[in-house]
C-alpha cells in the first residue's frame, strides 16, 4: 500500500491533530455532555424526598426516579453505539442534545409522579444518543493514545465534576423548588447545540440495525428492574416478581443468542476477546454499582434520617469534588507514565478503602466523617475509570469506536441501575436503615475488591500500551 493509499483509505474526514482549535473545542463539548448526563442522574438524589412529598410515592417511586433514567440509558446504548457509527458521531450528538432538551421540559413540569417517572425515561433514551457519540468524538478527533489518554482524562472531568457538585447543586436548587433540578438543563442544552455548529463532520460506517437485539435488551433490562425493585418493596417470593425475573432470564439469554447468530448484532461478540475488554466491562459494571447506589442510599440517609435539609446534605458530597477533579487531570500523567494498570488499580483500591471505613463508621451517624471518607471513593474512581475508558477505545477499531464504547456504558448504566434497585431493596425498612446500608457499601467493597485484582492480573503494563499504538 502506498503512502498516498495509506493516509487516504476512507471518504471520511481525517481526524485533526490534537493541536488543533477545532480538537480542543471538540473536547470542550464532549466533556460538556458527559456532564449533563452525570449530573442528571445525582442531582436528583437530594430532590427525591422533596418530590415524594409534592408527588406521592414512597422508596419504590424514588427509585423508579433515578432508574427510569439509568434503564433506558443503559438498554439504548447499544443501538445509540450503532447509530453513532451509522449516522457519524455529531449528526448523534446533536440528536440526543435536542432530546435531552425536550425530556428535561417534560420532567420540569410534570404534575404526578407517573409522569416523571416516563420523562425520566425520556431523558435517560436522549442521554443514551449522546454519550457513546461523545466519545467517539474524541476518539476521532484524538487520534495519538498519548493525547488521547489525557483528552480522555479531561473529559472525564465533566463526569466527576458533575458527580461531585451534582448533590450539593440538587440540595441548593431543590431548597428553592425541586422543578429547577431539571430546569437547569435547558441553557445547558442550547448553549451546546451552539457550540456544536463549528465541530467537524464525523466518518460514518452504515450497516443495518439489530432490531431483534434492541427490543430483547430492553424487554431484559425492564424485567430486571421490576423484579428486583417491586421484589424489595413486596418481597421475591411473589409471584409477578418472579415471573419478572424468568422473563428477565430468558430476554438476556435470548439477546446473548441473537448476538452470537445474527447478521448484524448490536454488540459483536468478537469485541469480548480481548482481555482487556472484558475486565474493563467488569470494573466499570462494579465502579457504577458503588458510585450510584453510594449517592442514592447516602442521599436518603442524610435526609431522612439524620434531619438534614437538602442543602446540607448536598454539602456532605462536596469535600470530594476538588479531588475528583486532580484525580481525573493526574490520571493521563500516571497512565503516560507507567500504563493504565497502575491508575486502574491505585483508584478501585481507594474506593475500597473509602467504603469499608464507611461500613465501620455508619452506626455513628456522623456528616463530616461521611463526607470525608466520600473523598477516598471519589478520588479513586476519578483516578480508575479515564484509563478505563482508554483499554476499551484500545481494544477496538475506530470505525467501531461508538460501538465499543457503547458496551462499555452499557455496563455501567446496568451496574448503577442494579445498584440502586439491590440497595433500594436493602434499605427500604426504616428500622434497619443503617443495618441495610452498611451490606451496601459492603457488597459495593466486594466488586470493585475482586475487579482491581483482575485488573492487576490481566492489565500488563507493556502488553496494553502495545494494543494502544495498534490503533
Amino acid at each position: 500500500m502506498s503512502q498516498r493509499q495509506a493516509t487516504h483509505p476512507l471518504p471520511a474526514p481525517v481526524p485533526v491533530p490534537a493541536e488543533a482549535p477545532r480538537a480542543r473545542a471538540t473536547l470542550v463539548l464532549a466533556s460538556l455532555g458527559f456532564f449533563l448526563i452525570t449530573l442528571d442522574i445525582l442531582i436528583v438524589n437530594l430532590a427525591l424526598p422533596s418530590i415524594g412529598r409534592e408527588l406521592g410515592g414512597g422508596t419504590t417511586s424514588q427509585q423508579w426516579v433515578i432508574d427510569g433514567y439509568t434503564l433506558m440509558f443503559a438498554a439504548l446504548l447499544l443501538f445509540a453505539g450503532n447509530l453513532s457509527d451509522r449516522i457519524g458521531a455529531k449528526r448523534a450528538f446533536g440528536l440526543g442534545i435536542a432530546l435531552f432538551l425536550a425530556a428535561s421540559i417534560a420532567c420540569a413540569i410534570a404534575p404526578t409522579a407517573g409522569f416523571l417517572i416516563a420523562a425520566r425515561a425520556f431523558q435517560g433514551s436522549a442521554a443514551a444518543l449522546m454519550l457513546p457519540a461523545s466519545m467517539a468524538l474524541i476518539r476521532h478527533a484524538f487520534p495519538d493514545p498519548r493525547r488521547r489518554a489525557h483528552s480522555l482524562g479531561i473529559w472525564a472531568v465533566g463526569g466527576a465534576v458533575a458527580g461531585a457538585v451534582g448533590p450539593l447543586v440538587g440540595g441548593l436548587l431543590t431548597t428553592i423548588n425541586w422543578r429547577l433540578v431539571f430546569a437547569i438543563n435547558l441553557p445547558v442544552c442550547i448553549a451546546m447545540l451552539v457550540l456544536l455548529i463549528p465541530i467537524a463532520a464525523s466518518p460514518r460506517r452504515p450497516a443495518p440495525f439489530d432490531w431483534a437485539g434492541q427490543s430483547t435488551a430492553i424487554v431484559a433490562l425492564t424485567a430486571l428492574m421490576y423484579g428486583l425493585i417491586t421484589g424489595g418493596a413486596e418481597g421475591f417470593g411473589s409471584m409477578h416478581v418472579v415471573l419478572s425475573l424468568a422473563v428477565a432470564a430468558a430476554g438476556i439469554t435470548g439477546f446473548l443468542l441473537i448476538q452470537a447468530h445474527g447478521r448484524h448484532p448490536m454488540m459483536p461478540l468478537e469485541l469480548f476477546r480481548s482481555l482487556g475488554m472484558r475486565v474493563s466491562l467488569a470494573v466499570g459494571f462494579a465502579f457504577m454499582a458503588s458510585h450510584f447506589g453510594t449517592v442514592f442510599v447516602l442521599s436518603l440517609f442524610l435526609q431522612q434520617h439524620l434531619g438534614l435539609t437538602p442543602l446540607h446534605a448536598g454539602l456532605v458530597f462536596l469535600p470530594s469534588a476538588a479531588f475528583s477533579i486532580l484525580g481525573n487531570i493526574a490520571s493521563g500523567t500516571l497512565a503516560n507514565r507507567f500504563g493504565p494498570r497502575a491508575p486502574i488499580v491505585l483508584g478501585l483500591a481507594s474506593m475500597v478503602v473509602g467504603l469499608t471505613a464507611m461500613v465501620i463508621t455508619a452506626p455513628l451517624g456522623s456528616p463530616v466523617l461521611m463526607g470525608g471518607l466520600l473523598v477516598l471513593t471519589g478520588a479513586g474512581g476519578s483516578i480508575a475509570m479515564p484509563q478505563v475508558a482508554a483499554v476499551v477505545l484500545a481494544s477496538t477499531s475506530g470505525e467501531r469506536a461508538g460501538t465499543a464504547s457503547a458496551v462499555f456504558n452499557t455496563f455501567r448504566q446496568v451496574g448503577g441501575a442494579v445498584a440502586i434497585a439491590v440497595f433500594g431493596a436493602l434499605v427500604a425498612d426504616g428500622a434497619n436503615f443503617v443495618h441495610g446500608m452498611q451490606l451496601s457499601f459492603i457488597i459495593a467493597a466486594s466488586l470493585l475488591l475482586i475487579t482491581a485484582a483482575a485488573a492487576f492480573v490481566v492489565l500488563r503494563p507493556a502488553g496494553i500500551k502495545a494494543s494502544q499504538t495498534i490503533h
